[in-house]
């Protein structure tokens, strides 16, 4: 048991480390342990293993709000709620933003684990039923949630021209041998990332003073925000291609909050914060009850365990139990110790710095991994265009998460006829 423990532990640092890493994706971390699987497993268990990557997600889809927040560098979990989390930044507010965030997925785990029975007799029912009809699901559940996330008609057909050409761009770069790690990992970093950063460049500001009190009280509406995150959490781990953008439009619907409001900005951060890491669990734990990997990381746990059995579900829910009270602890740390040396830093050259930091890193993997540079190249220079267009014509970046919906609605297209 004290094996399983230090893997935890294990899994919390790497987690924590990546997670204040801009641009790296917890599943480039998962990659290289499974790469390196065939020589760890001479010494460890595969149980190990699999805890160190159980924990490793959940610290890192924790500690990841702290540069989205700060530095205003997303990844797939934090892409929606940049906005509402830089409003509070730049009010001064950030230790009260991290408390948010950090709050919000430790409340939401928490929430997962409690509705894991129902979770468990309902979905693989559930799952079986609408297997046929998943695409046709994924199809009218994209074009409803680009109609709420509208306000005309313009934008609307913008919207879907975005979702669409997102769509044929991620189809085009999973049709290629390239690592999917690597091709997703510079696919992102180019949507959500350095177009966001880019187009900030555009406001030559500074941070101001941080405030050093803040305030959160949780009351009904908050605890209905995470509950509704946790919730929202475990049916995206159950609908492929959904990311966390397409779920804040379900968790506010649920939730009964926007993102206008003072109160209403907390509630949709808690909400946020609560289905990204919701999701990293459920889609951990989807290897057990519906016997599907729903991401990276659960796909090599299922290489390296064949059949999850009970048991492992039981160390694997501890595991993230640990991890997220951990992570708790390091993310209001860390997100204190950044607010503190944030004072009057010069926001134009901090965001040149993260934008270089992130293509250097890119191109150490794509070195690293072999990947095509050229090729690699092109698809980053074509992602930050297309993810620059939605700050442009008005409409919001959560439509560009057709990258991973198209070419899941065409697989599953191709599965059935």
């Amino acid at each position: 048991m004290i094996e399983l423990v230090i893997a935890c532990f294990i899994g919390i640092s790497i987690g924590t480390l990546t997670g204040m890493i801009p641009g790296i994706h917890v599943n480039t971390a998962g990659a290289i342990l499974f790469a390196s699987s065939a020589v760890l497993l001479q010494a460890l268990s595969a149980e190990f293993l699999c805890v160190v990557m159980v924990s490793m997600s959940i610290a890192h889809a924790l500690i990841e709000f702290i540069p989205s927040m700060l530095l205003g560098v997303p990844q797939e979990g934090t892409a929606t709620s940049i906005l509402p989390g830089h409003r509070m930044v730049l009010q001064g507010r950030s230790k009260e933003v991290i408390r948010i965030v950090s709050v919000g997925g430790f409340g939401a785990i928490i929430v997962t684990i409690a509705m894991l029975p129902i979770f468990a007799v309902a979905l693989p029912i559930l799952h079986e039923f609408t297997k046929p009809f998943t695409w046709i699901i994924l199809l009218v559940a994209s074009i409803y949630l680009t109609y709420h996330l509208t306000s005309s008609r313009r934008d609307f057909v913008w919207s879907l021209l975005l979702f669409t050409l997102s769509g044929i761009l991620g189809w085009t770069i999973f049709q290629t041998p390239i690592s999917s790690g690597i091709s997703m990992m510079c696919t992102f970093s180019g949507l959500f990332g350095i177009s966001t950063i880019l187009f900030s460049l555009n406001d030559s500001s500074t941070i101001p003073h941080q405030n050093k009190f803040y305030e959160l009280n949780l009351n009904f509406d908050k605890m209905k925000s995470i509950f509704a995150g946790g919730i929202t959490g475990a049916i995206l781990g159950f609908l492929p291609g959904f990311g966390p953008a397409q779920g804040t439009v379900i968790a506010q619907a649920a939730s009964g909050t926007d993102d206008n409001s003072d109160d209403d900005t907390v509630n949709f951060l808690l909400a946020t914060s609560g289905l990204n890491i919701s999701d990293c669990l459920f889609s951990l734990i989807a290897i057990y009850i519906i016997g599907n990997p729903r991401s990276g990381i659960a796909v090599y746990m299922s290489y390296l365990i064949s059949e999850m059995t009970l048991n492992h579900l039981i160390i694997f829910i501890f595991a993230s139990l640990l991890a997220v009270s951990v992570s708790l602890a390091i993310s209001l740390k860390l997100g204190d110790s950044f607010s503190k040396i944030m004072d009057g830093i010069d926001y134009k050259k901090l965001s040149i710095g993260v934008v270089l930091l992130q293509i250097l890193i890119l191109y150490v993997f794509i070195i690293y991994y072999q990947g095509p540079i050229f090729y690699m190249t092109l698809a980053l220079v074509t992602s930050t265009a297309l993810g620059l267009l939605p700050h442009y014509i008005g409409v919001g970046k959560s439509h560009l998460m057709g990258v991973l919906i198209i070419p899941a609605i065409v697989i599953y297209m191709q599965m059935f006829f």
